[in-house]
């Protein structure tokens, strides 16, 4: 008889959400990525480098040419200087990078801190690997870091510390002085980090974004993950990349090798080109995504959701106590969706354990503008 290794974990809410959309015609706000293609030129670059036979096995590492774009950009983003050969690796999806990494350092009876709520992968990658997840919850209502909570839950045998900024779902930013107390909580143990930086690009109202690539100390323990399917809106296409110091890019490439050694080639020859075309790409994109957010929250203004506008990522978070505070978020997202025609994902997914008191969901703004007006709509007829 089989035994599971992953026993509670099933279908997961995502799936979920977007499959009840497509059952009942909601418009789908719920998983996050855009119903707009990416960059034209882009597409055009992937098509002509697919019709021109570049279609057999890329390095294990990634194609050259794309390396040095992520370092070009690494360096123009936050003026640090990584190795292409040595630091980078090219994946098949952030999601992969994180799998590797989480098995490069995690051995039986570690343990892994993630900060709750938290992407649902973290934790399945670290109990695959043989460890447990110790999860301390954000500081609400503005999911800060809880520094004495955090220093409380590190034990002798905790091996890895999880950030993710610009934060998913709530949009939360980590500061640069938030990244300074890590690192001095961290010093002299032997502890990792996994930096999740999928949406380091999408970040608004002026701000910049706190990345540990520029953070020399942090750095030379960290792994650090970001995604062209979130930055060039090109989600399908699941291609992302982990920079690391040298000794830890290597031991992440051991087990790369064998879980998918590759990622698709076409579309690295056609990133590269496009990367090294339009470097104005990742400059555009906080207006960019800024413009969208402002106009889902001033058309919901006249709604009874209350929003705190995100400070990254392209997800807002929406309170509805005073729409259905009797529902719990799980059941109020199948609600909106059934009967008002908008599917959202609910924040207690993300935690271990939830404030019972939450009344929290997501909704994903990286839509067309006509697609936010007619979610708009249904929203504020709640």
């Amino acid at each position: 008889m089989l035994v599971s290794k992953l026993p509670n974990v099933g279908t997961t809410i995502f799936t979920r959400m977007s499959q009840l959309a497509l059952e009942t015609g909601a418009i789908n706000l719920s998983q996050g990525f855009p119903d707009f293609d990416g960059p034209q030129a882009l597409r055009e670059a992937v098509a002509r480098h697919l019709m021109e036979g570049r279609n057999q096995y890329s390095p294990m590492t990634g194609l050259p040419s794309l390396r040095q774009q992520v370092a070009a950009k690494i360096a123009r983003s936050y003026g640090a200087q990584r190795d292409a050969d040595s630091e980078i690796t090219i994946t098949p999806g952030a999601t992969e990078a994180i799998f590797c990494a989480v098995q490069a350092l995690i051995h039986a009876g570690d343990e892994a801190i993630v900060l709750d709520p938290c992407y649902d992968s973290y934790e399945p990658s670290v109990e695959l690997a043989g460890g447990r997840c110790v999860h301390v919850p954000l500081a609400l209502p503005d999911f800060t870091v809880d520094w004495q909570r955090l220093a409380d839950a590190i034990t002798p045998r905790t091996r890895l510390i999880f950030l993710n900024s610009p934060h998913n779902p709530s949009g939360a930013l980590l500061t640069r002085a938030d990244l300074d107390k890590l690192a001095e909580l961290i010093r002299g143990r032997d502890i990792h980090v996994i930096s999740d930086e999928v949406y380091e690009h999408l970040i608004f109202d002026g701000q910049r974004h706190a990345s540990v690539l520029a953070h020399e100390e942090l750095y030379q323990r960290a792994f650090v993950v970001s995604s062209f399917g979130k930055t060039y809106h090109v989600t399908g296409w699941k291609t992302g990349y982990v920079v690391a110091p040298p000794l830890l890019s290597a031991e992440l490439r051991k087990i790369h090798q064998y879980v998918n050694f590759c990622g698709v080639t076409p579309l690295q020859f056609g990133l590269a080109d496009f990367m090294a075309a339009h470097p104005e790409h990742v400059e555009e994109l906080p207006a960019f995504y800024q413009a969208k957010r402002d106009l889902f929250c001033d058309l919901l203004t006249g709604s009874r959701f209350t929003l705190t506008r995100a400070p990254g990522t392209y997800f807002q978070l929406a309170d509805y106590s005073a729409i259905r505070p009797d529902l719990d978020d799980v059941a109020m997202a199948e609600w909106l969706t059934r009967e008002h025609g908008v599917a959202a994902i609910p924040v207690s997914v993300f935690y271990q354990s939830a404030p019972k008191d939450m009344r929290l969901v997501r909704f994903c703004f990286a839509k067309r503008e006509e697609t936010l007006r007619q979610a708009a709509e249904k929203l504020c007829a709640v």
